[in-house]
């Protein structure tokens, strides 16, 4: 009896026939779980390369404005942020923010922030956390910091769960010395240089004391003002 169990078995495991419908069945699920996977992680760094491309153009459309923004401008940006990342709008956020270096107090100050969705606008007390991903810069140099979020839900349940893709930019301002917003600018800012076509606005432009009439063709109103002396 032994002997005959044995022999059925040695036979059994020399046996190299089978059905290709029976082993199709068993291998198939393991096939599309590796599918699914390969699928998700793939679009996972795509969706990632498409927000930080997004996030780069905005960076450097805002670093080539020698005007204020307003508001519209950075709700407008946002909306571009959805056609770039082709996401539906509700999922992502983006918050720009305009910071200055004070060399003499060695840190990094908030000229103005923008957000549009959950994350709530930067103040200077925030920057500490950003100290070891700004540039060394001049004293009174400008940065502009972009960061959006992009709510990422997979396709497939891979062992992967939903998430956000956070994406971080600065760029420097490319034709002027600063990025204003028009709702931070109180009386004279200090960006005119005194030319009436100068990027960004003229002191005229700025209302700033002692400036010539922007509309002196002539330049008779090119007068010193009361008090001074020629060189």
């Amino acid at each position: 009896m032994l002997k005959a169990l044995i022999s059925r078995l040695r036979n059994f495991r020399a046996d190299t026939q089978g059905y290709i419908t029976v082993e199709a069945m068993i291998v198939f699920p393991s096939l599309l779980w590796i599918f699914g996977a390969s699928w998700v992680y793939f679009d996972v760094f795509r969706q990632q390369s498409v927000n930080q491309k997004g996030n780069y153009t905005i960076g450097d459309m805002l670093s080539r404005e020698t005007e204020p923004v307003n508001d519209a401008y950075i709700d407008n940006s946002r909306e571009l942020l959805y056609m770039l990342d082709k996401s539906s709008g509700a999922e992502t956020d983006l918050r720009i923010t305009v910071v200055s270096y004070d060399k003499k107090k060695d840190r990094y100050n908030v000229e103005w922030s923008e957000t549009r969705g959950a994350y709530p606008a930067l103040v200077t007390a925030d920057m500490t956390s950003y100290t070891d991903r700004l540039p060394i810069m001049a004293h009174s140099d400008q940065l502009i910091i972009v960061e959006t979020w992009d709510d990422y839900i997979p396709v497939f349940k891979v062992g992967l769960d939903n998430f956000r893709i956070r994406t971080y930019s600065f760029t420097r301002p490319r034709f002027a010395p600063q990025i204003l917003h028009s709702d931070y600018i109180k009386g004279n800012n200090g960006w005119g240089n005194g030319d009436q076509d100068a990027p960004g606005g003229s002191l005229c432009n700025n209302n700033a004391e002692n400036a010539t009439d922007c509309t002196n063709s002539d330049g008779s109103n090119n007068i010193e003002p009361s008090g001074s002396s020629g060189a």
